[in-house]
C-alpha cells in the first residue's frame, strides 16, 4: 500500500475554494457538462465543453475552450461558440480540414471545423447539425453561413461525431436519434453536404435516450484493432442513473457490424462518468487513444454545492482493449502525464498483515485540500472484505473496496457529507469483479480529489467514478 499526493494543476484561485478539485478540470466559473470537439494540433490538447456564460445552472448552452500541452495543465480560453437569437449551441465534434475540403481554408492556415448540434431557440425545440471553423486554432469562429447542412426536421437528433475515414477517403458522421435509440451513418465530401448511409441499433439497450456518441479504433495486444462505438444512456445504467454503453465490431465505411466476444458493455460503473469521447487526431504523439468524460448526473448536478464554478471533467485516460476470459474488456488507466505531479510517499507499506481494520496514522495530517493517489495491492487474503475509508473529523466518510461473497467492487458515499435529495446519490455502487485466482493480486489505484474518486481495478479493467 502506498499513499502520494499531488502538486495542483489548476490556479492558484481553486486552493481556496471549497471542493474544487485540484488535478481535475473545472471552469473558473459557471456550468460545464459534456466534453465537446476534443481534438489535438499543432502540440495542443483542445477541450472544448458544455457551458453557460451566464451562471451555474444548465442554460445558454455554448461551447467552452480550454487548452493544454500535457492534459494536465489546462488553460481556459473565452467562449469559443456562444449561443445566438437563433439556436443555443449542444455537443458536437472538431476536425481538421487539413485537405480543405470545406473551401473555409485561406490557403495558409488549416480550417478547424466545428460540427454541432443547433438547438432552435422556439418551445418545440427542433436539433440539427451545423458547421463553425476557425482559422487561427480555435480562438476566433465562424457561424457557417448555409446552415445547418443536416436537418431531419427532429425534436432528438444530435451530438454529431464526424472524423475521416482514410480507406474510402470521405468524412463520416455517427449522430442520435436520442428517443428512437437509434444512432446514423452520414457521409460527406466536404462537410457540407451529407449523404445516409445506414442506422445503427441495439434491442438490449432501449431504456432513456441515446446520445453522445462515439467511434474509433481500440488496440488489443497481440491483436488486431478493433472498432468500438459508444453511447451514453440517460437510464439503464448499472448505477440506476446514466453512463456509457460500448459496442465492439467492425466499421467498413458505411455499416457497424457487431462483435460477440466483449466481456462487459459498460464503460464506467460509477454514476458519475458521461459523455465522454477521445481526441482527435493523436495517432502521431500517443500509442492508444485517450478520452474524458464529465464527472456529474444529470439527476443531481444542479445541486451540487459548489461556487462560483459547477462540474468537472474526469481524469484523461488512456484507453485499450484486453483479452480476458470473458471476452474482450475495456482498460483505461490515467495518463502518464498526472505522474509528474507526484509528490514524496505520504507512506508505503509493501508487506503490511491486516487484521480488522488498521487506522494508517501517518495520515492523520493530510490537507483534505489536496488530491491524492492510493495504490492498494491484496495478494493473500480470506477476508470478507477489504478496502479503504475516507474520513474526516466529523464522521463523514466514503468507503471503496472489494467484497468477496458477491464479487464485486464498490464505491459508498451515503455519509459522504452532502446529500441531494435525489436518492441515487447516496447510495452504494457495486460492479462485478472475480475473484482473482490463487495467486493472482487484487489492485487498485485510487484518485482521491477534495470531492471525487476514481478507482481503477486491476490495472483499469473496472473502473469506478
Amino acid at each position: 500500500m502506498a499513499l502520494e499526493n499531488f502538486d495542483a494543476a489548476m490556479s492558484a484561485h481553486a486552493n481556496a475554494e471549497r471542493y474544487r478539485p485540484q488535478v481535475h478540470f473545472t471552469a473558473e466559473r459557471n456550468w460545464i457538462n459534456d466534453p465537446n470537439g476534443l481534438v489535438y494540433w499543432e502540440g495542443e490538447y483542445h477541450l472544448f465543453y458544455q457551458y453557460n456564460p451566464f451562471g451555474d445552472q444548465w442554460g445558454h448552452m455554448s461551447w467552452g475552450h480550454a487548452v493544454s500541452g500535457d492534459l494536465v495543465h489546462w488553460s481556459e480560453l473565452p467562449v469559443a461558440i456562444p449561443e445566438d437569437d437563433r439556436v443555443s449551441i449542444f455537443s458536437g465534434s472538431v476536425v481538421m480540414d487539413v485537405h480543405n475540403t470545406s473551401g473555409f481554408g485561406d490557403g495558409i492556415n488549416v480550417p478547424m471545423v466545428a460540427i454541432y448540434t443547433g438547438c432552435l431557440r422556439v418551445p418545440e425545440g427542433g436539433q440539427a447539425q451545423e458547421l463553425a471553423f476557425s482559422l487561427d486554432c480555435g480562438h476566433t469562429w465562424t457561424k457557417y453561413a448555409g446552415n445547418p447542412v443536416l436537418d431531419l426536421g427532429l425534436r432528438d437528433f444530435r451530438d454529431p461525431k464526424v472524423f475521416w475515414h482514410k480507406p474510402t477517403g470521405r468524412w463520416v458522421m455517427l449522430v442520435s436519434i436520442a428517443h428512437e435509440y437509434r444512432l446514423a451513418f452520414y457521409a460527406s465530401d466536404n462537410l457540407k453536404d451529407w449523404e445516409f448511409l445506414s442506422d445503427f441499433k441495439s434491442d438490449d439497450t432501449r431504456q432513456g435516450i441515446w446520445e453522445c456518441p462515439d467511434i474509433f479504433v481500440l488496440p488489443v495486444s497481440g491483436e488486431a484493432p478493433v472498432w468500438v462505438l459508444k453511447v451514453d444512456v440517460l437510464e439503464g445504467h448499472p448505477s440506476e442513473g446514466s453512463g456509457a454503453k460500448m459496442f465492439l465490431g467492425d466499421f467498413d465505411g458505411t455499416h457497424f457490424h457487431l462483435r460477440s466476444e466483449q466481456a462487459s458493455p459498460w464503460a464506467d460503473y460509477g454514476a458519475d462518468f458521461y459523455a465522454a469521447v477521445a481526441w482527435g487526431n493523436t495517432e502521431a504523439v500517443r500509442t492508444n487513444p485517450v478520452w474524458i468524460g464529465w464527472m456529474n448526473c444529470h439527476r443531481y448536478a444542479k445541486h451540487l454545492p459548489t461556487s462560483p464554478w459547477r462540474g468537472a471533467m474526469s481524469l484523461p485516460r488512456s484507453i485499450s482493449l484486453q483479452r480476458t476470459a470473458l471476452g474482450l474488456q475495456l482498460r483505461q488507466q490515467p495518463v502518464s502525464e498526472l505522474e509528474a505531479l507526484r509528490k514524496p510517499k505520504w507512506f508505503s507499506h509493501p508487506d503490511m498483515a491486516v487484521q480488522g481494520q488498521v487506522i494508517l496514522r501517518q495520515a492523520s495530517h493530510i490537507d483534505v485540500r489536496e488530491a491524492f493517489e492510493l495504490h492498494m495491492v491484496c495478494e493473500h487474503s480470506d477476508a470478507l472484505q477489504w478496502g479503504g475509508v475516507w474520513q474526516t473529523g466529523n464522521g463523514e466518510c466514503t468507503r471503496w473496496g472489494y467484497d468477496g461473497p458477491s464479487g464485486t467492487v464498490f464505491i459508498d458515499r451515503s455519509q459522504s457529507g452532502f446529500l441531494p435529495e435525489d436518492p441515487i446519490f447516496a447510495k452504494r455502487r457495486t460492479a462485478p469483479c472475480p475473484a482473482p485466482g490463487p495467486g493472482q493480486p487484487l489492485s487498485m489505484r485510487v484518485y482521491l480529489d477534495i470531492c471525487s474518486i476514481e478507482l481503477f481495478v486491476n490495472d483499469g479493467v473496472m473502473v469506478q467514478t
